[in-house]
């Protein structure tokens, strides 16, 4: 395996919001290390369905698994699918997130607590879901994906800052925690990233603003995951991949 690819052959990884977008770039990398993969998706069943596919013409294992990862109830019943399916979680990618774009004259409470929850509360419920198991085996890797507007003003709205450095908080916290059972916490922090949900990024030029001149590439923040998973002395930090838009 090439270097600084974690060798991940016999963990299991479950990576949430992954049909699309960054989640599924993540999703194929850490297969490509040698993980089975718990493809979650909520709505877009076939395309998850087309990851699990790529996966295993690779020769890989991967189910696909439903759940709104903002309700306890659906988490439970997925790592339960997950661990009767592939075995205990040993990674963790909290990816699942929304970002409506919203300015603040516009912004609602349902809007604001909607984005709370899934790109903050469900990275606190898988959390606490996969625990438990890392802590009884000492290994595991948790990783969760931030945002360059935890730190900045951002283009989405408040909302989407609110939820973003929560999860910031949370991965410090979590890691602080954890570090004496083996297992590391760590953010991912993308800036713009080219993908779906960039759409009204790129009608801003904001490519044009970024030092680097360009649009991240999904892989690009799927290569910062693979190297906090495959670090063991790496704990409570924000990776930031951001084609310098700001320097953590």
């Amino acid at each position: 395996m090439p270097a600084g690819i974690p060798h991940l052959n016999d963990r299991i990884a479950l990576v949430t919001g992954a049909s699309r977008g960054i989640g599924r770039a993540i999703a194929l990398a850490l297969a490509g290390a040698g993980a089975a993969l718990a493809v979650n998706y909520r709505q877009r069943e076939a395309e998850a369905a087309h990851v699990v596919a790529q996966i295993e013409s690779a020769g890989g294992r991967a189910i696909a698994v439903r759940a709104d990862v903002s309700a306890a109830d659906e988490v439970a019943h997925m790592i339960d699918e997950v661990e009767k399916r592939l075995g205990v979680i040993d990674v963790l990618v909290n990816n699942a997130g929304t970002g409506t774009v919203c300015d603040i004259d516009a912004l609602t409470e349902a809007e604001f607590d909607r984005t709370l929850a899934v790109n903050l509360k469900s990275a606190f419920l898988c959390t606490q879901a996969v625990l438990p198991g890392m802590r009884a085996r000492r290994w595991g890797r948790i990783v969760n994906l931030s945002s360059a507007a935890a730190r900045g003003g951002g283009l989405v709205g408040v909302h989407y800052n609110a939820s973003k450095a929560g999860v910031e908080g949370l991965t410090r916290g979590y890691a602080a925690r954890v570090a004496r059972d083996g297992i590391t916490v760590n953010a991912v922090a993308p800036g713009p990233i080219d993908t779906e949900m960039a759409a009204p990024l790129k009608a801003s030029n904001v490519a044009e603003r970024l030092p680097v001149g360009r649009l991240g590439e999904a892989d690009e923040v799927a290569q910062a995951v693979l190297m906090v998973t495959g670090n063991a002395f790496v704990t409570g930090q924000t990776i930031a991949v951001n084609g310098g838009v700001n320097f953590i």
